[in-house]
């Protein structure tokens, strides 16, 4: 059952990549879409069947284990390829199969016209055998496998249209981003086998509960797991490589910002909530990256004329939220958030790629406006998408993201609680703020595009379809999490422990959500009064702090920073190693030592005449040299 759920994105890789090879390359979107949709079908299935199953067991025994294979014995390490399915993984494939189902279908309809179709979806399918293997695996070498597989395919699906170099660019930015992170995860591994000789999830769990922890290694394993995650999920400084990860086709952005990727950290965080529980040095420091990183990406969003830029530094935003939570020992409130931030994060990210279908590819905001009359099913659905991650009640967003608030308020971290508090209540003002902005300036207002060069359009239903059910999901998700009620704390217990701030003043948490909602609708007020009501004081406010607005356009300068810092010093090193040390010295050396050899042979050679009076004569110069050497010796 659990090698079903994996297997099946993989056969339909395997299947794809066979047509791609028996036609060049020529399938086409419909047959290749088809097949890789079936196959995440058969995966969210199997998912539904192994979560049922898991029902029916006990509340502290759910937990079924399968081993494939055995994968390393060398040495007395024996390590098999096992797959836990636990309330954690269950949810996980849930999520992962459920919303991949829907981006896949939405893509035949989105990849129709481009040249390549079936390569896009064989490697979409393999992005999902990695996730499913990273949420499946019962032991941390499994995990990093579909870590990094994950990541590979990152770097092809990023890369897609790689015949655009700025795109590529973008690929393989992902990907060396990441392996910096990934530096961190296997160095934490390596601290973790060291001390526990094992890396399987339950063994750890035993002999770090059970036993005595040495805290202090601990510390450092859980922080090199961080840089890992931090690499992985986008948070300060490694989140660098997200926002460019737009260059790749938008079903792509919806499957790595909502529903895998990103997520990866997170999840690797809760997994191990044991071991990260007993480091308050770690989560203190996971809580204020959260929060910094928030913040940071909140307020980068708020200027940004890119319809997919936006929504991208949303994600680092929202992920932000997921460790600030992870951070206060919140584990179910994070896990909370990533299933509601998928629903509504893939159903914007689709929604941005109904607009960019629509507009002829256009993707600047500028450029667009009123565009409700034009696609109504694309304005309603992404006006339900906005409101969620707004934090607008009843939606989705509202009960995860006040979860997380409550959370940091009631947290054991005292005044540092208050001031996560603030800064996550300041980044929801912002969160509100900028997406009524990107809501308002794409389907409201005048119209700003040419009417010779573009013609509005609704997207084919192969499109809508998904939008309509990611809505509804964004709409009823979140009562899931309800406070006091939480169907999904309870049913992640077994992994992550009862939430101990249930009992801790209830009607604090009542009020807290009540500001909470507050300040979603003024930045809903302040966002439709600027853009819609009175765009000319937008602009106004723009020209006044015109200098902050370049700053925050420009993204603070990180990127010019980084390659300030890192990239050109790097680069000339490289060139110095390169012309200096390989070419001159390395390579010099070698062609001296030849050049030598050749003028010794050439210098050799005059003395090979073949003639015998020239011998006979170098033998009587020799002879006469001998004998001046010993009479000189002699006296």
């Amino acid at each position: 059952m659990l090698a079903a759920i994996l297997l099946f994105p993989l056969l339909g890789f395997l299947i794809n990549s066979i047509l791609i090879a028996a036609t060049r390359g020529k399938v086409s979107a419909n047959v290749s879409g088809s097949i890789a949709s079936a196959a995440i079908l058969g995966s969210f299935i199997c998912a539904i069947v192994a979560f049922t199953t898991l029902t029916g067991l006990p509340h502290e025994g759910r937990v079924i284990e399968e081993v494939l294979f055995s994968w390393i014995s060398t040495m007395g390490f024996d390590l098999p390829f096992a797959l836990r399915l636990d309330p954690l993984s269950s949810l996980m494939t849930l999520v992962v199969s459920g919303v991949g189902f829907l981006i896949h279908v939405y893509s035949v309809g989105y990849m129709h016209h481009d040249k390549t179709p079936g390569r896009f979806f064989a490697y979409l399918n393999l992005f999902c055998f990695a996730m499913m293997a990273l949420v499946l695996g019962a032991s941390l070498p499994v995990l990093f496998l579909g870590w990094e597989g994950v990541g590979l395919c990152s770097y092809l699906l990023i890369g897609f249209w790689y015949e655009d170099s700025d795109k590529a660019a973008a690929g393989m930015k992902a990907f060396v981003v990441n392996r910096i992170g990934d530096l961190g995860f296997l160095i934490g591994m390596f601290y973790l086998y060291g001390e526990y000789h094992t890396l399987d999830f339950a063994a750890l769990r035993a002999a770090i509960v059970g036993g005595q922890a040495n805290v202090e290694l601990l510390t450092v394993a859980t922080i090199c797991l961080f840089v890992g995650a931090m690499g992985k999920s986008a948070q300060i400084p490694l989140y660098v490589w997200l926002p460019d990860a737009m260059a790749g086709p938008t079903p792509v952005s919806a499957l790595i910002h909502a529903a895998t990727m990103v997520t990866a950290g997170v999840y690797m965080i809760v997994r191990l909530n044991f071991a990260f529980s007993l480091c308050p040095t770690t989560l203190t420091l996971i809580s204020c990256v959260g929060a910094a990183t928030a913040l940071f990406a909140a307020s980068i969003a708020i200027v940004q004329r890119d319809i997919k830029k936006v929504l991208a530094y949303s994600t680092v935003s929202q992920l932000g939220y997921m460790f600030m939570a992870a951070g206060v020992g919140a584990y179910g409130a994070a896990v909370f958030h990533l299933m509601t931030h998928a629903f509504f994060k893939a159903l914007l990210f689709l929604g941005s790629g109904s607009v960019i279908h629509g507009m002829h590819e256009e993707q600047d905001i500028m450029k667009m406006g009123g565009l409700q009359k034009y696609m109504p099913k694309t304005f309603a659905t992404f006006a339900i998408g906005t409101i969620a991650i707004a934090g607008i009640p009843p939606l989705a967003g509202f009960w995860s993201k006040d979860e997380i608030l409550w959370s940091a308020f009631a947290s054991h971290h005292g005044a540092g609680g208050v001031a996560l508090w603030g800064v996550g209540a300041l980044t929801a003002l912002l969160t509100a703020f900028y997406m009524t902005r990107l809501f308002c300036l794409t389907f409201l207002g005048k119209e700003r595009f040419d009417h010779h060069e573009v013609h509005p359009h609704e997207s084919p239903l192969l499109m809508v379809v998904p939008l309509a059910v990611l809505a509804v999901l964004s709409i009823v998700g979140g009562f899931l999490g309800i406070p006091h009620y939480s169907a999904l704390e309870h049913w992640l217990e077994p992994v992550i422990g009862a939430h101990s701030l249930d009992a801790a003043n209830p009607s604090m948490e009542w009020v807290l959500m009540v500001v909470s909602t507050v300040i979603a609708v003024i930045g809903v007020g302040a966002g439709y009064s600027l853009f819609v009501k009175n765009p000319d004081t937008a602009k106004g406010i723009a020209r006044s702090l015109a200098g902050a607005h370049r700053v925050l356009f420009n993204k603070y300068y990180v990127d010019e920073l980084y390659d300030l810092i890192f990239v050109r010093p790097l680069i000339a090193v490289s060139n110095f190693t390169w012309k200096v040390i390989d070419v001159i010295i390395v390579d010099g050396s070698v062609l001296a030592v030849a050049r030598a050899s050749r003028f010794a042979g050439e210098v050799i050679r005059l003395f090979h005449t073949g003639s015998v009076q020239a011998y006979a004569g170098f033998m009587l110069l020799g002879l006469a040299a001998l004998l001046g050497y010993i009479i000189y010796g002699l006296h």
